[in-house]
């Protein structure tokens, strides 16, 4: 059956003449399912390659990305203040380079200092608590969560459905919640609200606590391609067959014999992530097909479109992974990309990219928007001072050399 890619790239040149037509007729929609031949995945091998581009994206997080896990450690604090020498000892685990004082020279405007003692009569230590500015970000952030409850419902949902028993450890669902833009209390605060789509069975934090999906939403059953190719279907009035867009960077090229596997497992029937898959062999080119497709809806479901390796690996038993599950990310390069960026697998869906700029949006996105906001106005600030103290300086100097000219 016929498929459209709408790939542009010199992959989708190279299988141009492999491909059929990109729509489908009345005649071609009443034919018979074609029935493939393909060849065993555990033997195609695809070089990783590196994409600078999809790189430099996580690159240009890095900054904005340390100033939050500072953050987040401050506002974990009971009462949201700790002394500057406890923060201190917990550099590495918040994976700061430097010290917490060089980290507030840089990063002026998150927190204010004050004195307080640890201990009753103990001397008056540095503490840090969250600026006026910084607690203007919460309430806005707060807000922000508020206007979008329903996307987060419906993702929360979406997870639980791919699920093979529409049930998942809150505990890993609150590991996972910075990637997919929940809110921290979510569990306690979200979760009770919506009764109707789900039940928390045990307590958070314990080990033992899982997710229950209660009412399954047929309108959120439909992938981010299911609705792609509806509303391509709803434009252009053809009948479209859902699958992926496959597109590589400039340069990027298959040895034919993986060219010509995956042209016949696009040829494959799309398999929806919300199906039931109980039946396919985990072997199988067909279950390879869902795998993809359970991957493509978790990354579009991300913030960023883009989701650490090991963090992926978390839903492994629950979305029925193979082990080597990373494999599919290099084996379909043109679906997505592995950053190896900061020594960390990192999963890319190429098509929320264009040249490496993120043009997929999350509406939750506007949260991160505004704490780089935050932070960049400090930043200013900060070059600001330095401006101005090197001009200070550098008329200083010139005002001592101009009495040592009227002295001599």
């Amino acid at each position: 059956m016929p498929f459209r890619t709408r790939s542009s790239s010199s992959f989708a040149h190279a299988l141009q003449k492999l491909r059929p037509t990109t729509t489908t007729t009345a005649s071609s929609a009443a034919s018979p399912p074609l029935h493939l031949q393909i060849r065993p995945i555990s033997s195609l091998k695809v070089e990783w390659r590196k994409d600078p581009k999809l790189d430099e994206a996580i690159e240009n997080d890095k900054r904005y990305n340390l100033c939050a896990r500072v953050v987040k450690e401050v506002l974990n604090e009971p009462g949201q203040v700790i002394p500057l020498r406890y923060l201190e000892k917990r550099r590495d685990r918040m994976r700061l380079k430097f010290t917490v004082r060089t980290f507030l020279d840089r990063n002026p405007g998150l927190f204010d200092t004050y004195y307080d003692r640890v201990r009753p009569k103990s001397d008056l230590v540095p503490f840090l608590r969250a600026s006026d500015r910084l607690r203007g970000f919460l309430e806005e952030e707060e807000r922000i969560h508020g206007a979008n409850e329903l996307l987060i419902v419906s993702k929360l949902c979406k997870l639980l459905m791919m699920s093979k028993d529409k049930v998942i450890s809150a505990d890993k669902l609150v590991h996972v919640k910075r990637e997919f833009g929940f809110p921290n209390d979510f569990m306690v605060n979200l979760v009770p609200r919506h009764s109707r789509y789900f039940r928390l069975v045990g307590s958070p934090g314990e080990g033992k606590s899982f997710l229950e999906l209660v009412s399954y939403e047929a309108e959120w059953a439909k992938s981010v391609i299911e609705k792609r190719a509806e509303e391509e279907a709803r434009l252009t009035g053809i009948q479209v067959r859902p699958n992926f867009n496959v597109k590589l960077p400039p340069g990027f090229f298959l040895k034919k014999e993986m060219r010509e596997w995956t042209r016949d497992w696009l040829e494959l029937d799309y398999i929806s992530p919300y199906e039931e898959v109980s039946h396919l062999d985990q072997a199988s080119p067909e279950m390879e097909k869902r795998t993809v497709g359970v991957f493509h809806e978790l990354l579009s479901l991300s913030l960023l479109k883009r989701i650490p390796v090991p963090i992926l690996g978390k839903f492994t038993e629950d979305c029925r992974f193979s082990n080597a599950f990373s494999t599919v990310f290099t084996r379909h390069s043109g679906i997505f990309y592995m950053s190896l960026k900061g020594n960390i697998e990192t999963a890319m869906l190429r098509e929320a990219y264009k040249d490496g700029v993120l043009i997929d949006r999350d509406p939750l996105l506007e949260i991160k928007d505004k704490f780089v906001e935050l932070v960049e106005m400090g930043w200013r600030e900060r070059r600001e001072r330095v401006r101005t103290r090197k001009e200070e300086f550098e008329k200083d100097i010139e005002m001592m050399a101009t009495g040592n000219i009227r002295t001599h």
